[in-house]
């Protein structure tokens, strides 16, 4: 029987945390058991703490909190999560994620598979696409939802196997560094469509801007360092991915340019920069407006 750890990062998310975790305490599992949820929280101001060990205590003991006393950033509490975790199988989400009740079941189910190291589930914003910048992010996420059914781009929720590693603490983009320890030990990556998991992206053009320079660099830093390609820079798997989203969203025409003129300008920034060297960040700016994802049923 597959033992799942789940793994929450947080800063000052006490807007969200609940929603998190009750996701997380229904999820419905078939001969898998979740034997924890470790929720690393680095350096949080509000009621973030306060909230977990309530529910851990009321609600769900299998609950923990594990305190940072500094905000070190995503992968130093990457790193503080697979210390400490007892199950076979690693599951990492935000802590503005809602999970679907199968999410957990689905993607782990890959890992029967000994040659798997690592899924990625399917996310998908609750941002309003009638607005510019929301049918922007819905885009966005539909592109590399597309792109991972050609190859497997992992992010916002996903789940690895139990092995003993630490990943860089002054970089970002955490997802593809776990990415790379799992594939450098000869384990596969898969993506499962199915597995759903809801989050809120940017509401406002500034922070669009804001959040995409932030992957974006963090993405390309990966490249540079470790000579790891990421298949979201990969031309070929891009225009595949975005032919297959002409055919269902094409009747947009003025949106889809928008779209692709804020990502390009985002990438040619986040190109720039790194080819200066100006540096990847550990610890970023917080995007207010992706902290507001709703709760579902």
């Amino acid at each position: 029987m597959l033992t799942i750890s789940a793994g929450v990062c947080a800063y000052n998310e006490e807007r969200n945390i609940l929603k998190c975790l009750r996701s997380l305490s229904s999820q419905s599992l078939h001969d898998k058991v979740l034997i924890e949820v470790l929720v690393i929280s680095s350096g949080s101001t509000d009621r973030t703490d306060e909230l977990v060990r309530s529910y851990s205590r009321e609600v769900d003991h299998r609950v923990r909190l594990v305190r940072q006393e500094r905000r070190e950033g995503k992968n130093s509490a990457v790193n503080a999560f697979v210390a400490r975790a007892q199950g076979s199988v690693l599951f990492l989400a935000n802590a503005d994620n809602v999970m679907c009740e199968d999410t957990f079941d689905l993607m782990s189910e890959h890992f029967l598979d000994p040659r798997v190291g690592m899924v990625g589930g399917h996310p998908v914003p609750d941002n309003d696409p009638g607005t510019f910048i929301g049918f922007a992010v819905h885009m966005l996420w539909e592109m590399h939802h597309r792109l991972s059914l050609i190859h497997p781009k992992v992010g916002e929720i996903v789940a690895f196997r139990n092995v003993p590693f630490q990943i860089p603490t002054d970089m970002g983009s955490d997802e593809d560094l776990i990415r790379k320890e799992m594939e450098g030990r000869g384990h596969l990556t898969r993506y499962e469509p199915a597995a759903i998991v809801y989050n809120r992206g940017p509401s406002t053009v500034r922070e669009f801007f804001v959040q995409r320079v932030r992957v974006n660099i963090g993405e390309l830093y990966v490249k540079r360092r470790f000579d790891y390609d990421i298949p979201t820079w990969d031309l070929r798997y891009l225009l595949n991915a975005w032919l297959d989203f002409i055919k269902d969203h094409g009747g947009h025409p003025l949106r889809m340019v928008v779209a692709i003129s804020m990502e390009s300008m985002v990438r040619a920034y986040a190109l720039v920069h790194v080819r200066l060297n100006k540096g990847d960040r550990a610890v970023w700016q917080m995007v207010e407006s992706t902290k507001e994802v709703g709760e579902r049923p």
